[in-house]
C-alpha cells in the first residue's frame, strides 16, 4: 500500500498533538477506566480477524499495526484516549472509508472493511466525519 508512510506520519502527529493537549493529567482517561472495560489492543483487534499484526506505530498514545489477510490488507490502529483517536481522525479525513470503534479504527478499501465489520463490529464511516455529509452505516 502506497500510503503507509503518509499514515505512520499522521499517526505520529496526532500522538504527539494528544499528549501535549490532554488536561488535568488524564483524569477523564482514569475516569473511563474505572466503570468500563479495557479497550482492545491492536493485537486483540487483528486476532479477532486472524491476523497477527505488523507494528507500524508503537507510541504511548497510539499504535498502528498493518494486516494482510485473505480479506484483504488493512491498517488497525488503537488509541489511548478519545482526544487522541479525535485528533488522528482529524489529522487523515483523507483516509475513508474507515472503520471506527471505542478507541480504535481499521482503514482500507470498503470492500474490506464490509468483510471486518461482521467481525470486529464498529460503525463504518463513508466521508469526512467532520461534514454534515458523513454517512455512518452502524
Amino acid at each position: 500500500m502506497t500510503t503507509l508512510p503518509r499514515l505512520a506520519a499522521f499517526a505520529l502527529l496526532a500522538g504527539l498533538a494528544a499528549g501535549c493537549s490532554s488536561s488535568g493529567g488524564g483524569g477523564g482517561h482514569v475516569a473511563a477506566q474505572r466503570g468500563a472495560a479495557a479497550p482492545l489492543t491492536v493485537e486483540q483487534l487483528a486476532a479477532k480477524v486472524g491476523c497477527k499484526p505488523k507494528m507500524q506505530v508503537n507510541a504511548a498514545e497510539i499504535r498502528t499495526g498493518y494486516c494482510k489477510t485473505p480479506d484483504g490488507e488493512f491498517f488497525v490502529t488503537t488509541f489511548k484516549s478519545q482526544a487522541g483517536k479525535d485528533a488522528w481522525m482529524d489529522a487523515a479525513p483523507e483516509y475513508n472509508p474507515h472503520l471506527v470503534g471505542k478507541l480504535w479504527t481499521v482503514l482500507s478499501s470498503r470492500k474490506v472493511l464490509d468483510l471486518l465489520k461482521e467481525r470486529l463490529g464498529g460503525d463504518l464511516h463513508l466521508t469526512d466525519h467532520r461534514t454534515k455529509k458523513m454517512r455512518t452505516i452502524g
